[in-house]
């Protein structure tokens, strides 16, 4: 089975030379994207130049609480430097307080402001009670967003299978969902693919 795989580094002290082997071993395992902080996308984009990985990166990212012109503004910026898809962390305290058009919204600017490429969100599952998910899943859904995906890797925990499946069941057949967080082999990404992700996000060689 194939697993497509989101390369990954997102640590606030990530060098050049950590991008760069990123990079390397991203070509050389023929994974999906190369996924880095948006400082980075002009750099990825350079490096990944005629490969089929493609350069992605994140927004609102990793707490989600930032105005909702800040998230739209970040996308369009790092689309422009190169970013293919965006992974945009959603308004979790809103979510949490019952603003359900305020995450709607939130994630509606971001899919709007990304047009063409694809919108993956961030629900952070660890955070969110097992209605809270299903709620957060169905909002991205109504956005347009073609992804939900499990974790930020900063919060306390990160993908299960118990919650790729509630996700899946929640998003039905055709909505991407990517599990990330926590995922350190081969054997993992293969049970939460088998659970109904089709994405997986990990800064690991699997």
């Amino acid at each position: 089975m194939q697993i497509k795989i989101d390369y990954t580094c997102l640590k606030a002290d990530a060098t050049l030379a950590e991008i760069e082997q990123l990079c390397r071993e991203a070509i050389e395992f023929s994974y999906e994207t190369v996924c880095v902080n948006s400082y980075w996308i002009p750099t990825v984009s350079k490096l990944l130049a005629g490969s089929s990985v493609k350069p992605i990166t994140v927004v609102g990212f990793p707490l989600g609480a930032n105005l909702m012109a800040a998230k739209a503004f970040e996308a369009r910026e790092a689309i422009a430097a190169g970013a293919q898809e965006i992974d945009m962390v959603l308004n979790i305290g809103a979510l949490k307080s019952g603003n359900t058009n305020v995450v709607l919204e939130d994630i509606r600017v971001v899919v709007e402001a990304s047009k063409p490429c694809i919108v993956k969100v961030i629900i952070e599952t660890a955070l969110l009670t097992d209605q809270e998910k299903i709620a957060a899943c169905e909002l991205a859904k109504q956005a347009g967003a073609q992804f939900v995906k499990t974790s930020t890797g900063f919060s306390t925990s990160g993908a299960t299978v118990k919650d790729i499946k509630l996700m899946r069941k929640t998003v039905g057949p055709d909505m991407g969902v990517k599990a990330s967080g926590g995922i350190k082999t081969r054997e993992e990404a293969l049970a939460l693919i088998q659970a109904g992700a089709n994405r997986i996000g990990t800064s690991r060689k699997l």
